[in-house]
């Protein structure tokens, strides 16, 4: 039996789609500097780094993934781009047009962590008692396909996100007819209880099932939203992604943003 890659390891499927979406380099006419690391070395850095949770200064340079300061720009650049967005577009695409994306049911959840050096979209966390924290955001499809994520201060209430999720998601093509952008259905817990949000949905022509408090338990729902806690349990499967160690919110979205694309190829693959 093949053993299994390393899930640092760039593989073809990746590559593929990732390689044209990348900002072209132009080197200097004078040939002047340092030699470029390809972008493809690069990558298994960044990918190291979300996978092993390891400090930027101590990617280890003779597995040739370059300096981590090279790495941490390039994903910094690379996701002020919108190359990951546009990835996830494409591979939402390639889900779409084989009929892999359940539009009638979408489930939405927050998740916190701890943010260790504080920052932009951090805030007191009220289930750590009052330390920075930030939350990740997430509406996925009713097989657990991630559709969007956001990054909010610790400190938000889940329900107040709800509609930017819903912005956030990309207008998806592949079959024949309209793109594809809203759910159905979408699916929630008591946290995102308030009537207001249930007539902003019904607005966008989404029928809300969202738990009420002080029901109690037994309506069913959960057997639905139980597929956004298995994408958020996916999430922080990568370790960089369990705490925010990044006091600056671009580099932990870019590794959200990654970690989403990551997800999203898992499934793409599993059509192979």
């Amino acid at each position: 039996m093949a053993s299994r890659p390393r899930p640092w390891i760039v593989t073809d499927e990746l590559w593929d789609r990732l390689e044209p979406l990348l900002p072209r380099y132009t080197p200097r006419p004078d040939g002047r500097g340092r030699p470029r690391i390809p972008d493809r070395q690069v990558l298994c850095g960044i990918l190291f780094v979300l996978h092993t949770g390891i400090q930027w200064e101590f990617l280890p340079q003779e597995l040739g993934f370059g300096s981590g300061m090279t790495c941490w720009r390039r994903l910094r650049d690379w996701h002020h781009a919108g190359v990951w967005h546009r990835l996830h577009r494409l591979l939402l695409e390639e889900l779409h047009a084989a009929g892999q994306i359940d539009w009638d049911r979408a489930s939405v959840d927050a998740s916190h962590i701890r943010a260790l050096k504080g920052g932009v979209k951090t805030g007191p966390s009220p289930v750590d008692r009052a330390r920075p924290g930030s939350k990740h955001h997430a509406i996925v499809d009713g097989h657990g396909i991630p559709l969007a994520v956001t990054l909010t201060g610790g400190n938000r209430n889940d329900v107040t996100e709800l509609i930017p999720l819903l912005e956030a998601v990309p207008t998806v093509r592949g079959r024949r007819g309209r793109p594809r952008r809203r759910p159905r259905e979408v699916y929630a817990d008591r946290g995102y209880d308030h009537d207001k949000y249930r007539r902003m949905l019904r607005a966008l022509g989404i029928r809300p099932k969202i738990a009420r408090r002080g029901v109690p338990h037994g309506s069913g729902l959960g057997k639905v939203r139980c597929v956004v806690e298995r994408t958020f349990a996916w999430l922080h499967g990568m370790r960089r992604l369990r705490t925010r160690f990044e006091r600056r919110h671009d580099i932990h979205e870019g590794f959200l943003q990654l970690g989403v694309c990551i997800i999203a190829l898992r499934h793409v693959i599993r059509l192979c």
